[in-house]
């Protein structure tokens, strides 16, 4: 019987059974190879990565060649998002405008023709803001949609510093050259002074330099003129001009008001005061006290 297990256990084969068949333990050279290759990273993650991922393409692409398969996907998106945009937190239901006229609420309105309510996905704040900003009366606007469904407009407002005479009327500008509006009639804006000329809104900040040197006679300007779109002039009450240089204007100005200070020299009968040449400054008189002068002249001759 021991010998019988030992036989068996040997795999040989008895008496008139055939020879069994001897398996080797070893890989084939196939399995051998793949075993290799599965030692290397790039094989590793392209078998486990690469093909799911190109069955995956396999698939989707030849779903979507399907037209019908493609307008039912995207109108499912379409839908998705239209109930997402359309949700009552993301509503905009009114427009408020701040910091700013009626006036000015009134023009951002109708340049802005929101019709409310409106999703706040569909709004471009950035282009809106660009429409705002170019109202000649607004400098600069912040739009932001609060919380509550309110689109708010802050606006920065330009505030004129002058008022501009011109061809077609009185102007107002700002600081910066910019019109922001019209009048009818100079007493509209008398706490602003006036200039006029070609090319005065372009060097509106030495016209407001000017202004400031006037010191003890700012009472009596009543303008500045630019001329020939170079220099400038000062126009006093009682017709009197202060005519300054192209270069360093308010230098000429401060040595007018210093003559008039220790002269009063603006308050005698003085038509002009010629500073366009600085070395030699000229006075012309009024027609009434250049002929007064002239017989004391003449007799002074004689």
């Amino acid at each position: 019987m021991r010998s019988l297990i030992r036989l068996i256990s040997r795999n040989v084969a008895l008496p008139g059974e055939p020879a069994p068949v001897r398996r080797d333990p070893a890989p084939t050279k196939w399995g051998y190879r793949y075993q290799r290759l599965m030692l290397t990273p790039l094989f590793r993650r392209t078998v486990r990565i690469g093909l799911p991922v190109l069955l995956i393409m396999f698939v989707a692409t030849a779903w979507f060649a399907k037209p019908e398969n493609r307008d039912a996907l995207t109108a499912q998106i379409d839908h998705i998002r239209y109930e997402i945009h359309h949700r009552p937190e993301f509503m905009v239901a009114e427009m408020e405008v701040i910091g700013t006229r009626p006036a000015v609420v009134a023009a951002i309105a109708e340049v802005i023709p929101v019709e409310f309510p409106v999703s706040s996905f569909d709004l471009d704040l950035s282009g809106m803001r660009e429409t705002v900003i170019d109202l000649t009366a607004v400098k600069d606007a912040v739009l932001r949609v609060r919380p509550g469904g309110t689109l708010e407009i802050n606006v920065t407002e330009r505030r004129p510093v002058a008022v501009w005479r011109h061809v077609d009327g009185l102007r107002l500008i700002d600081a910066e050259g910019v019109m922001t509006g019209m009048i009818e009639a100079r007493a509209d804006r008398p706490d602003l002074p006036l200039i006029a000329g070609d090319g005065a809104m372009e060097h509106i900040g030495e016209a407001m330099a000017l202004f400031h040197a006037t010191g003890p006679v700012s009472d009596r300007v009543r303008g500045l003129v630019r001329m020939g779109e170079r220099r400038w002039d000062i126009v006093l009450d009682a017709g009197q001009r202060i005519l300054l240089p192209t270069e360093n204007p308010v230098a000429a100005l401060d040595r007018v008001i210093a003559l008039h200070a220790a002269q009063d020299m603006l308050s005698r009968d003085v038509a002009v005061v010629d500073m366009r040449n600085g070395d030699r400054p000229t006075l012309r008189l009024t027609p009434l006290a250049a002929a007064a002068m002239r017989p004391t002249q003449t007799g002074a001759g004689q």
